[in-house]
């Protein structure tokens, strides 16, 4: 069992200055227009494309990546935003290796399929380069109000459709700048040079469409009242809580949600500053696992283990995650669940981890323990949605919102998308295709009352 150096080792400016540049460049960087030319050629263009299938937004990938082949990246990004104007951040985000790249054909024959979200940037980038505004004209004006609560993915897909449609949008989000886990949630080499806060500009350049921020659902914003000031609400609020260990000592410094360090380097204006822990424990298996544990790698972090409670395979993160993570530096090491945390005048200085094992389908523990010294203990074990800020009108399982295929919930007037609901991927993507459809729908629902008005006024004095 290894002890525990006394005293956690927390400083700021690990690396030298010009360092953490390097460290936090772009993952990916953008094709240049030959490199995408010679990409967009392997692309088979198939009929009744897999990899169109796998999409979870449903966008036209061969034709977008021949109209890149001919030379037309303008109206290939056309054909990308028909289906989900935030492509660019999900070229950047998506984890594309499960799923349009997983089964494109040249994977499947070779290996090495064609890089899908790479030539998506390409056509997105160059779009947004060009041009200030979306490629989308404004139906003329409704007069109906929507609410959209929640900046995130799902909101700023459900607004801009809706703006889209003419109505007149209202775009509520808690924090100062919306974007939601565009802005606050991800690594910040998946996302360099302010591309979230360009997107958001982009989407709202549509018109009609205004944001309100510090404006939270359970605080200072009320369902039952903007059920009552606006035709129809949408809510993408995320999942605002974080789950915890449920182990003494969480209380203790050293003691961290990864969400909110990820939040904290994301709007960091000088990365030298943040502190960060000499050694490092991640709890957890997904995508904000490795995100944190190859940041704080990053910031000068030497020794960054994850930890996860079942086998490798069994890691919500992507194969493709979890060799980022190893090839930074990062060891991942499985079958291994908190049980104890080691403080010390309080501050965390350990954690013990106990060896797990699964029989019959349940996991369970041998007894077996191993103490590993820790400056800092992330938590990244899921999050979860905040019931009561909502009130007890809609109707929730296991923790979620309960919507329909339309993205309706129970309420005649609210529709619901992305992590908040039953049956979410978890997934920007989706998120962008739960916003899309529900905005389609509350267009549907509004025209036909209109339809209804107009009708009845024509009974009345026709």
């Amino acid at each position: 069992m290894t002890q525990t150096k006394a005293g956690p080792d927390i400083a700021a400016g690990r690396l030298p200055e010009d360092a953490y540049a390097e460290n936090f460049s772009d993952l990916h960087p953008l094709l240049a227009p030959h490199e995408a030319s010679v990409e967009a050629d392997r692309c088979y263009f198939c009929y009744d494309a897999p990899c169109m299938q796998a999409c979870p937004t449903s966008i036209d990938i061969p034709q977008f990546i021949r109209q890149i082949s001919t030379g037309n990246p303008t109206g290939s990004a056309k054909t990308i935003f028909e289906q989900n104007i935030l492509g660019g951040m999900c070229a950047r985000v998506c984890p594309t290796e499960t799923l349009c790249e997983q089964v494109c054909v040249r994977e499947v024959a070779e290996g090495k399929p064609v890089k899908i979200g790479e030539l998506q940037r390409f056509a997105t980038d160059h779009y947004m380069s060009e041009n200030d505004s979306t490629p989308f004209t404004r139906a003329a004006p409704t007069g109906k109000k929507i609410a959209v609560v929640g900046a995130g993915p799902a909101g700023l897909s459900c607004a801009h459709r809706l703006a889209v449609h003419g109505h007149d949008v209202t775009l509520f989000d808690a924090r100062e700048k919306a974007g939601g886990l565009n802005e606050y949630g991800i690594a910040s080499y998946k996302s360099v040079d302010n591309f979230a806060q360009r997107e958001v500009e982009f989407v709202l350049s549509i018109g009609g469409i205004e944001v309100k921020s510090g404006m939270r659902l359970g605080d200072n914003l009320d369902l039952g009242d903007l059920r009552s000031t606006y035709d129809a609400v949408f809510l993408g609020i995320g999942l605002g809580g974080v789950n915890a260990l449920g182990l003494d000592g969480e209380d203790k410094a050293g003691s961290l949600d990864a969400v909110d360090y990820i939040a904290d380097l994301r709007q960091a204006k000088e990365l030298a500053k943040l502190p960060v822990g000499r050694r490092i424990v991640v709890i957890g298996g997904g995508m904000t696992a490795v995100d944190i544990a190859v940041q704080t790698k990053l910031l000068g972090a030497e020794d960054v283990t994850i930890a996860y409670r079942r086998g490798q395979d069994r890691m919500n993160a992507s194969e493709y995650e979890q060799q980022l993570a190893q090839t930074s530096g990062v060891r991942i090491l499985t079958w291994a669940q908190p049980k104890a945390l080691v403080t010390e005048n309080g501050s965390v200085t350990g954690i013990e981890l106990e060896r797990t094992e699964e029989q019959d389908g349940r996991l369970n523990g041998t007894g077996q323990t191993v103490t590993m010294p820790a400056d800092m203990v992330f938590k990244a074990v899921g999050q979860k949605l905040v019931q009561a800020d909502l009130g007890d009108a809609l109707s929730l399982e296991k923790g979620r919102i309960v919507v329909d295929d339309d993205r309706k919930t129970n309420l005649p007037d609210v529709w619901a998308g992305g992590d908040c609901v039953l049956g979410g991927e978890d997934l920007t993507v989706a998120a962008v295709e739960d916003g899309k459809i529900a905005a389609e729908s509350i267009n549907a629902a509004l025209s036909e009352q209109s339809l209804g008005a107009t009708d009845s006024r024509e009974s009345k004095y026709g």
